[in-house]
C-alpha cells in the first residue's frame, strides 16, 4: 500500500491534495475507495483503513520556493514540457518523499526533474492506480521457458528435474498521457506436468544438474508414472511495480500470472535383459551389438 501526497502550486494559488492507494482500492482526502469485485468499479469504503507503506510521497514544481516564489536562476534551465504523448504541454516536477508519521521528518529529494502531462493533475494517479492492474496483466510479459533433464526423452518411473529459466522484464506505456514504467519481476512458479499433476504456486523455480546426477529427486522434478508423450507447461506468477513520468516506484496491488509454451516430454520405458552369451568370443551371440535381429 502507497501514499501519495501531491503538492499542486501555481504562482497563484496552493493546493494540497491527499491520496491514498490500497491493495484494494485508492483514497482522496478524508475518504477511501475500493473496487467493487462484481463490477469493478470504485465504490466508497468504511473509514479506517491503515496505510503501510512507511513513506509518503508529494511533488511540486521545479523551481518553486514556496507561496508564489521561484528560484529564478533555476528557471533559467527549468526542464521544458512540450510535446506530450498526447501533443499537449506539461508542468516540471521534482518527487520529494519521507517516512510517514514520524514527527519532525524531513521532506528528501527522491527523484525528478520530469514531466506531467495532464490537464487535471490533481486527479491524474488516482486514475492510473485504478487501472493500472489490468494494465499489467495485459502486458506481453514472457513466462519464461522450461528445462528438462533428460530432455526430451525420460524414463517411466525416473525422477526428471524441470526447471524455468525467468527475468525480471520492463515495459513502457502510456496511460492517460503520461508515461509509466513497468517492472514486472517472477516470484511464483507452477508447474503442470501434463500428467495430469500440478505443482504450486511456489517460489522455487528449480535448477540445472550435473549430468552425472541426473534422476536424482529435486524441489521440481517429477516421476512419470506411464509412457507416452506429456505437454509440460510453466506457469509464472509476476508482481510489479510502476511509476509515472520518472516518478517514485509504486508497488501494484494483486499479480500476474503468464503461461510459457508447452515443451514436449517423452517418457519411454527401459527393459533389461540378462543373456550367457560372450560377446568377444561370439559377436553373433544373443544381445550382442553385432548380432541379427
Amino acid at each position: 500500500m502507497t501514499l501519495l501526497l501531491l503538492l499542486i502550486t501555481t504562482a497563484v494559488a496552493v493546493a494540497d491534495i491527499s491520496l491514498g492507494y490500497e491493495e484494494r482500492g485508492l483514497g482522496v482526502g478524508a475518504d477511501q475507495w475500493v473496487i467493487d469485485e462484481n463490477t469493478g468499479q470504485l465504490t466508497r469504503a468504511a473509514p479506517g483503513t491503515a496505510h503501510t507503506d512507511p513513506n509518503e510521497y508529494k511533488y511540486e514544481l521545479q523551481c518553486h520556493l514556496g507561496g508564489g516564489d521561484f528560484d529564478t536562476p533555476c528557471l533559467a534551465r527549468q526542464l521544458e514540457c512540450k510535446d506530450g504523448p498526447d501533443g499537449e504541454e506539461g508542468i516540471p516536477v521534482t518527487w520529494l518523499s519521507r517516512p510517514r508519521g514520524v514527527p519532525g521528518a524531513v521532506w528528501a529529494h527522491h527523484s525528478g526533474p520530469t514531466c506531467l502531462f495532464d490537464a487535471r493533475p490533481e486527479d491524474l494517479l488516482p486514475r492510473i492506480a485504478a487501472d493500472i492492474q489490468r494494465e499489467f496483466q495485459s502486458l506481453p510479459v514472457n513466462a519464461g521457458t522450461v528445462v528438462a533433464q533428460p530432455s526430451p526423452h525420460t524414463l517411466r518411473g525416473a525422477e526428471t528435474n524441470f526447471y524455468a529459466e525467468a527475468a525480471e522484464q520492463q515495459f513502457d506505456v502510456t496511460m492517460f498521457g503520461q508515461q509509466v514504467h513497468i517492472v514486472a519481476t517472477p516470484f511464483q512458479y507452477t508447474w503442470n506436468y501434463g500428467d495430469g499433476t500440478v505443482f504450486g504456486p511456489q517460489p522455487s523455480m528449480g535448477g540445472p544438474l550435473p549430468q552425472d546426477r541426473w534422476g536424482e529427486k529435486t524441489r521440481t522434478s517429477h516421476a512419470y508414472g506411464a509412457t507416452g508423450d506429456f505437454q509440460v507447461v510453466l506457469t509464472t506468477t509476476f508482481q510489479g511495480t510502476y511509476s509515472v513520468n520518472a516518478g517514485p516506484p509504486l508497488p501494484i496491488p494483486g499479480q500476474g500470472q503468464f503461461s510459457a509454451p508447452p515443451q514436449t516430454i517423452s517418457v519411454w520405458r527401459s527393459l533389461t535383459r540378462n543373456y550367457a552369451d560372450d560377446c568377444n568370443a561370439n559377436p553373433q551371440g544373443q544381445g550382442c551389438p553385432g548380432a541379427a535381429r
